[in-house]
């Protein structure tokens, strides 16, 4: 859409640098006050001379300081007007041009104590004008009301422009936040991704290497178990590739109205333990306590955790037997996972272990709001891996 030419200069003059705008307003001003030089005198009066233009011109040239030094820019142009009105008889001015626009930016720009000291000053010095020149009431209430509406409209100015300011440093402020949130998200997000990516394919990966180094023994002992270990490789890859399409598809927006699987829960823990089982490790499966719904966050999570503590059992633990135990009680449930390995090599127990998968363990519970624990078994033998997470009362 196309900018009238008013606003076309209004942005023009808003990006101009305050010094060119400030010589701007100074030849508009002697523009202004050269009018009565220009128009024909009443013959009564003496003609106008170049010494009162000159002197005129004077009285305006400290606006271009206005900016800077204020209360020197008034006091120039004070002392002009005065020479002016005391040694010359030239055209006189409708209005105090200059002196009101020093006046309006001593209001804005001025610090409290500076107002103070030129507003009373004018209340001594604006009946004393009057009463050298015409002293009549009239010009004095005239000369009060616009001297007060300049001071007036400074100091509303003043108050629009530090509004603003706040208004703007509160938006920066909010956009800055906003930036910062949207970044953590994407941290938590990718964060989020890579516990999930490592899960499925660190799970899938160990059971097919499980199986696949058993196969050739398989082959050569028993025939007939040997089928079996490769489709339990196949199965595992296949079940890794569709739980990899699913989380691959919620990050293409294109495919945003796609079916999507639902998240792993605990009512696939049979299908992950019997997996597992089939790699010849005997896994046991139990659910204590009163069995109830879960949201679909928390069976995801439980799942997970299985998961990874069997992942970590089949590749690092030497076991020939793990145990998997949901223990729902009154307000929180337990996730343990305990095999009869070698148990932790170098970490004591409770420690935190430098791998990924249990620091993915931790960062699962925390999310909501439980506790990790690992450490040896009950005897000393072996390894647990305890998550415990609160429950909603009513669920």
């Amino acid at each position: 859409m196309t900018r009238r030419p008013a606003e076309r200069l209004r942005a023009l003059v808003l990006r101009a640098d305050p010094r060119w705008r400030d010589v701007g307003l100074t030849l508009l001003v002697q523009v202004a006050t050269t009018i009565p030089f220009v128009v024909p005198r009443d013959p009564a009066y003496p003609p106008a001379t170049w010494t009162a233009y000159l002197v005129t011109t004077l009285g305006n040239a400290p606006l271009v300081w206005r900016r800077r030094a204020p209360v020197t820019a008034l006091l120039g142009v004070v002392a002009a007007g005065s020479a002016y009105q005391l040694a010359l008889d030239g055209p006189g001015q409708p209005l105090p041009y200059a002196a009101l626009i020093c006046v309006y930016s001593i209001a804005l720009l001025g610090a409290p104590r500076v107002r103070l000291a030129v507003g009373t000053a004018l209340a001594v010095l604006i009946p004393v004008s009057v009463a050298l020149n015409s002293g009549t009431a009239r010009e004095l209430l005239f000369a009060l009301f616009v001297f007060g509406a300049a001071f007036a409209l400074g100091r509303l100015q003043a108050t629009r422009q530090a509004y603003t300011a706040a208004v703007e440093d509160r938006a920066e402020q909010l956009e800055r936040a906003n930036r910062i949130e949207a970044e953590q998200a994407a941290a938590r997000e990718r964060a989020r991704i890579a516990r999930e990516m490592h899960d499925i394919l660190s799970h899938a990966v160990s059971i097919m290497i499980v199986q696949a180094e058993a196969g050739p023994v398989a082959v050569r002992r028993a025939p007939e178990r040997a089928e079996a270990a490769f489709e339990a490789i196949a199965e595992t890859g296949r079940d890794a590739m569709a739980q990899l399409r699913t989380m691959l598809g919620v990050l293409r927006a294109e495919e945003a109205a796609a079916p999507r699987a639902p998240q792993p829960g605990i009512g696939g823990l049979p299908a992950l333990v019997d997996r597992v089982r089939a790699s010849g490790l005997a896994v046991s499966y139990e659910r204590t306590g009163e069995v109830r719904e879960l949201p679909a966050a928390l069976e995801a999570t439980v799942h997970r955790v299985v998961q990874e503590a069997l992942t970590n059992v089949v590749k690092h633990a030497g076991a020939s037997a793990v145990e998997v135990r949901l223990e729902y009680g009154p307000r929180e449930l337990a996730v343990r996972v305990t095999d009869d390995g070698r148990g932790p090599a170098r970490a004591p127990a409770g420690g935190a272990t430098g791998g990924h998968g249990l620091i993915g363990i931790r960062e699962r519970a925390a999310a909501h709001g439980g506790t990790a624990w690992t450490g040896p078994g009950a005897d000393g033998r072996g390894f647990t891996v305890l998550v415990t997470s609160p429950l909603e009362v009513g669920t």
